[in-house]
């Protein structure tokens, strides 16, 4: 257990949070969210000791051990993978040194013998006998196989290395795990096994920072909430916590309702969200939790979302798109083969592959920015298309520009009042709008990318990895938005619950440019099937 009483954290003249109170118990799942910047990960590590707070205190339950997910990737780069695996419990390297510092002595006296005898008692408590056995299952449940356990870290992958340092978190069953994004750079192997073993955690308090959505309502039974520099805790997982806070809204709104309605309107979205979640232990925790809610507990969310919909000026013909026998190689090597497609109208097609510069590739050829090397690709005169590229730095290079200017570059209204008004609607609302557009965030770039699409009036939208850099608000207002969208979409993701939402259609390149899967489903379907 941990119990976080009067916590507050000033940077400088800014407070980022103050009068925090909070208890987080044992057996639950702590989903930690909040706009960027403020303060999810500085949270953490508060937490972790990391940093120091302004004010209030931390309490752990005694003889409780904190892990954490580390973020420096460069870290152990001279130690062995199954070492840097059991090198995440510090308290059981210590007792081994001791014990075999012990043991080299060529002379043990008496006390020293008791010593070694109370050491081996400690050893043993802790699984350390089964160290390596149990830090190898954890590196083979996340897919680093056991012919690279004894390398060195350095001779690893930036991807292999997330992985690693995840197993080193999880090792040795500490009582609070502290894990920030720790699903970035998984493959849909090891997230799938990270959600299960997460889950199976009845023992541990876990907190977990994630902008993915599937991974959040897979595996929280709470939601920890910092807005406005205050930190609050709610039942249930994100989508409870998004649904409830929109019908409280509702609520506070209906003056005329009286509160046994009120009561009956929660109590039917409660028996409405229990009946669709899954059989898991987290599920089965979340219902118990969400059966005891009164309309006090539910509250109204401050958070902002921007406006994203996208409306084509013209409806596209039924000839949008014919690919004959494409083929990309990439500094000499070759990457799509033989690729050949049909378009039909208000399909929504997710491409998935091994390696992502194959997508990458075949999506920037699609909207004609790259050319291939043969093959055909024939859009038909009723299309439109408007393309968002992973890599779009590109459109920010002007440094003479503000978000105004540089949105009336592409829209058929110069006026400053609709510029200005549209720009608000994307969350950069008065001096927000001018600033220079060459400083602008990652996420804040994507928002202006989506409000040159929405612009456009395009058919066709084609967007290689859209959600990353962004918010939750803005993700699932791109999500909406895009479901919503009556033209055609051609998209790549790493999001669950982004693509399972979206897609009618997906295409699998698998591991060499081939198609290896091509099928109107969704992709929970395809992942059945896989």
């Amino acid at each position: 257990m941990m119990i976080v009483s009067d916590l507050k954290l000033q940077f400088g003249g800014r407070t980022l949070f103050q009068d925090v109170n909070l208890k987080f118990s044992k057996g639950n799942c702590y989903g930690v969210i909040g706009a960027n910047g403020a303060g999810k990960s500085t949270f953490i590590k508060i937490l972790s000791g990391e940093i120091n707070p302004t004010g209030g205190n931390i309490e752990v339950s005694p003889g409780e051990r904190i892990a954490v997910l580390k973020q420096n990737h460069f870290a152990y780069e001279e130690e062995q993978v199954l070492q840097t695996v059991i090198l995440g419990h510090s308290r059981l390297l210590e007792v081994m040194k001791e014990k075999d510092a012990i043991y080299a002595k060529e002379n043990i006296s008496d006390d020293e013998g008791m010593r070694a005898a109370e050491l081996e008692g400690l050893f043993a408590e802790m699984n350390g006998w089964q160290a390596e056995a149990d830090a190898a299952a954890l590196l083979a449940g996340l897919g680093i196989g056991v012919e690279l356990h004894e390398k060195k870290m350095k001779e690893l992958s930036g991807g292999e290395k997330v992985k690693v340092l995840l197993a080193q978190a999880l090792f040795g069953k500490p009582e609070i795990l502290l894990l920030d994004e720790p699903t970035n750079d998984l493959d849909l192997h090891a997230v799938k096994w990270l959600e299960d073993f997460i889950m199976e955690q009845e023992d541990s308090t876990v907190l977990v920072v994630s902008h993915d959505r599937y991974f959040l309502n897979k595996v929280c039974t709470h939601i920890c909430d910092i807005d406005f520099n205050k930190i609050k805790l709610y039942v249930g997982n994100y989508d409870f916590w998004y649904r409830s806070s929109q019908l409280a809204q509702r609520l506070l709104s209906d003056k005329n309702k009286r509160t046994e309605e009120k009561m009956k309107d929660l109590k039917d979205f409660i028996q409405r969200f229990s009946a669709n979640a899954s059989k898991s232990k987290q599920a089965t925790s979340r219902k118990k939790l969400l059966d005891k809610l009164t309309l006090d507990d539910l509250t109204p969310s401050t958070r902002k979302y921007p406006f994203v919909n996208f409306k084509a000026d013209r409806e596209a013909g039924d000839q949008l798109l014919t690919v004959k026998n494409l083929n990309i190689s990439h500094e000499g090597q070759s990457i799509i083969k033989n690729f050949s497609l049909t378009l039909k109208k208000g399909q929504k097609i997710v491409f998935l592959a091994k390696n992502e510069l194959t997508t990458k590739l075949l999506l920037a050829a699609l909207s004609q920015e790259l050319k291939a090397d043969a093959g055909s690709i024939e859009w038909g005169i009723t299309t439109q298309r408007s393309y968002l590229p992973a890599d779009h730095s590109h459109f920010f290079q002007d440094k003479s520009l503000n978000l105004v200017d540089w949105l009336r570059q592409y829209s058929k209204d110069q006026s400053e009042t609709f510029l200005r008004g549209f720009l608000g609607r994307m969350l950069f609302s008065g001096e927000e709008a001018l600033k220079k557009c060459n400083v602008l965030s990652g996420g804040e770039k994507v928002r202006c990318m989506l409000s040159k699409m929405m612009l456009s009036g395009s058919n066709i939208l084609i967007l290689e990895n859209p959600t990353n850099h962004l918010d939750l608000e803005t993700i699932t207002s791109l999500n909406e938005g895009m479901i919503d969208f009556k033209g055609t979409l051609l998209f790549t993701s790493h999001d669950h619950e982004f693509i399972q939402t979206i897609a009618n259609r997906v295409i699998d390149l698998g591991e060499n440019g081939n198609i290896v899967h091509d099928k109107e489903c969704t992709y929970d379907e395809y992942l059945g099937e896989a």
